[in-house]
């Protein structure tokens, strides 16, 4: 008589049991990863702002626009007497206005495909109550509101050697 080989009803429980437990453990650690990651993208997006109104403000110093309380910089001459060749952008003692156009050409984010990866909000009193004066840049498919705040806040300075503001708000990431 052959003698059958497989798995006791016991030992097909003790193991469901075993991956249930690892499951509890594990999980959480791996549920909220696309709110992380998302937090993480606008802490990239806030760096590279700065970084980017660094030059810019640099670029009007060269330019004797620094202490202008508005201007425009020239951030790429082309290297030609064309000067409508010229990249530029609006300043506001020196850093970057609260203008949409301006942080896409610094920033190089895609804001106009079908599925945009970030949006960018002129004014944000119309989306959320808390924000006055800013400008906000969202990921593209997290719409902002005062329940889900999930974007870099901008603020150019108010005053002559003030420096611009950035808030990174991710509690609705």
């Amino acid at each position: 008589m052959n003698k059958q080989k497989g798995f006791t009803l016991i030992e097909l429980v003790v193991v469901i049991i075993i991956l249930g437990i690892l499951a509890v453990t594990a999980a959480p650690k791996f549920i909220n990863l696309q709110s992380d990651a998302r937090a993480s993208t606008l802490d990239g997006l806030k760096a590279s702002l700065q970084g980017a109104n660094s030059l810019v403000y640099s670029k009007a110093a060269i330019q004797g626009l620094d202490s202008k309380a508005t201007a425009t910089v020239i951030i790429d001459d082309k290297g030609d007497t064309d000067e409508s060749n010229d990249v530029t952008v609006d300043a506001v003692y020196g850093y970057l206005n609260n203008a949409s156009a301006d942080l896409v050409k610094v920033l190089d984010i895609d804001t106009t495909s079908t599925s945009p990866e970030w949006t960018i909000v002129d004014t944000p009193t119309a989306v959320t109550t808390t924000i006055t004066g800013a400008i906000i840049i969202h990921p593209g498919d997290k719409a902002p509101s005062d329940t889900a705040k999930c974007w870099v806040e901008y603020k150019h300075p108010a005053a002559k050697g003030a420096a611009p503001t950035y808030k990174v708000e991710d509690s609705g990431c």
